[in-house]
């Protein structure tokens, strides 16, 4: 019995420690995705922030009268889910899919219509599976961001807004905090609110570092041409945050599985050992035990 407990301790030691380079792989996998999705969001954040800050400036001189500040009653609204395609990431996707399902949930109850674009197979899978409406949907990202993805997600809500398709549209998504924290989030996207920026363009204007710009052509024509540019970067950076957290959810998560995997290894191989110097010390003892009868 004891030396079919030690073979059965030895599968189990190889089953684990295959596993463990498994998830060892898979840690590094998920390391240099991080790495790559990290630097393509801080390589584009000095970007989005001059941006960010000429549209400030521009709302703050300029007569807005576009229709992505258009503020209608809200009969229909639209919910831009971002999770991944794949699992193996700890509570990244449930985490997300939780606030998206409450934010739903909410909204239904005040009698909108509620639609789901969804980001990632895993948010299509839950939100069809409990018969919601499933507006639009990607699932062949992958985790990866690139300016011509932001663009067609930016303006597939674009148009739907402006024809009159939704009044508002809402994105959840996990915002990267840090290699271990990642934080969900429910914010509007549009219409994009005014006062916010007429505000924030004050503010600016009352810092004496502010610089005052010579605009050509005028303020009017480029804050045309800058509104749309500005929508477009802020889905291309919550796409480009939520994939970030994905990766460092993935890598902390394959990173803990491996420690577990080794600890298992040690208890097992403890274990092992005790049933083997315990399967040589009842040998021992036979043999002892017939030297004395003889």
């Amino acid at each position: 019995m004891a030396g079919a407990g030690v073979k059965l301790l030895n599968k189990r030691i190889r089953s684990v420690r295959n596993t463990q380079q498994i998830t060892k792989a898979m840690k590094m996998v998920a390391a240099s995705k991080l790495n790559r999705s990290q630097s393509k969001m801080l390589a584009a954040r000095p970007y989005s922030q001059k941006l960010t800050e000429l549209m400030q400036q521009l709302a703050g001189k300029t007569d807005i009268a576009d229709p992505l500040f258009e503020v209608r009653p809200i009969k229909r609204r639209l919910f831009l889910v971002i999770a991944s395609d794949k699992g193996l990431c700890g509570s990244y996707n449930m985490n997300v899919l939780k606030a998206a399902r409450k934010s739903v949930d909410a909204s239904l109850a005040e009698g909108v219509e509620t639609e789901i674009y969804a980001v990632g197979k895993k948010v299509f899978d839950f939100f069809r599976k409990r018969d919601f409406t499933i507006w639009d949907k990607h699932v062949d990202f992958a985790g990866e961001i690139n300016s011509e993805q932001g663009t067609a997600v930016g303006n597939n809500m674009v148009r739907a807004f402006t024809e009159g398709e939704f009044d508002e549209v809402r994105v959840v998504y996990s915002t990267f905090v840090s290699t271990m924290t990642q934080k969900p989030v429910d914010m509007a996207l549009l219409p994009i609110a005014p006062d916010q920026a007429v505000a924030d363009a004050d503010e600016a204007e009352a810092d004496d570092r502010t610089v005052d710009y010579i605009w050509e052509p005028s303020q009017e024509e480029m804050f045309k041409i800058l509104l749309p540019l500005y929508l477009r970067n802020r889905v291309f950076m919550t796409l480009s945050e939520a994939f970030t957290s994905e990766h460092a959810a993935r890598m902390t998560s394959m990173s803990a599985a491996t420690e577990n995997a080794g600890e298992l290894i040690e208890n097992l191989t403890l274990q092992r050992n005790r049933e083997r110097q315990s399967a040589i010390t009842a040998e021992l003892l036979d043999i002892v035990g017939g030297a004395n009868a003889l």
